[in-house]
């Protein structure tokens, strides 16, 4: 076997303890805002995209007068607030529209572009988990649904893809990335997250399995386009935040993708007033 193509031992990453203790601190705050739900969750979400939006503007835009990161978070506050008061999502994008023109206004010459895309990033971070738990009969579900597929994709490649090795998923961007892990991560992430549907009493059915299959792919994907924003700023990690983890964006880049496809799914076969039946029951 190729030597960059050897497992390099599952427990042998000097960083697996620190993310343990990151997961063991942050699990149970999240599940116990999804529990609760409301505004509180709302915030919570809120708060982990304006950490999100501050990273990925030191990252990118590190050169940006400080009122665009501002402007952007009081968009995003707006869009969330406006979203959840009148349940059109119209409404919501004329704040972001703003955020938009704010980004274009104040953004580094050559930016523009960006910066829009961080804005759009960092809404997603909490558009997704808001509009689907906002779902007052399975929306708690949605969000377990969504917390086992995501974090149990993680952990599936990270050991499936350390443990096994094998061939680079796409080594220009992500030297470490195997299909194995790949594989392991999507395997793993499909199957707990149809756990959570079995254990909430509500049918296992082929076209869930498929979405639940293809959104644990996509949250990789996610994965992989913030290794490629960071590849192309040259920055190992987006922030420091989060011990193990790097920042905030690193923990959430595969959460962002699967949450707001989850959110879109949900819409088109639920509408605004069952997203998370939209989404879970087929």
């Amino acid at each position: 076997m190729d030597p960059d193509q050897r497992p390099a031992g599952a427990f042998t990453d000097p960083d697996l303890l620190r993310r343990v203790i990151s997961a063991l601190v942050l699990v149970p705050v999240a599940v116990g805002t999804a529990w609760l739900g409301g505004w509180l969750f709302a915030l919570f979400w809120l708060a982990g995209a304006a950490v999100v939006l501050w990273e990925w503007n030191r990252l990118i835009l590190p050169d940006a007068p400080p009122v665009l990161f501002g402007g952007e978070t009081v968009s995003i506050a707006a869009a969330v607030v406006l979203l959840r008061f009148f349940w059109n999502p119209g409404f919501a994008l004329i704040a972001l529209g703003v955020g938009t023109g704010i980004a274009l206004a104040l953004s580094p010459r050559g930016r523009s572009r960006w910066a829009i895309a961080g804005l759009a990033y960092a809404a997603a971070v909490v558009a997704g988990p808001v509009i689907l738990r906002d779902d007052a009969a399975l929306g708690f579900v949605a969000i377990l649904w969504l917390f086992a597929l995501v974090w149990g994709t993680d952990v599936g490649a990270y050991f499936a893809g350390r443990s096994i090795g094998g061939p680079k998923l796409w080594p220009q961007l992500s030297p470490k990335k195997t299909w194995s892990g790949f594989i392991g991560g999507a395997l793993l992430g499909t199957v707990l997250a149809l756990g959570v549907v079995r254990v909430a009493g509500l049918p296992l059915t082929v076209p869930l399995a498929l979405v639940t299959l293809v959104l644990a792919m996509a949250s990789q994907g996610g994965d992989l386009f913030e290794s490629f924003v960071k590849r192309r700023f040259s920055a190992k990690d987006a922030g420091t935040l989060i011990p193990g983890h790097g920042g905030v964006m690193d923990r959430l880049d595969g959460f962002l993708v699967a949450a707001i496809l989850a959110a879109l799914i949900g819409l088109a076969r639920g509408g605004f007033g069952q997203p998370a039946a939209g989404l879970l029951v087929w």
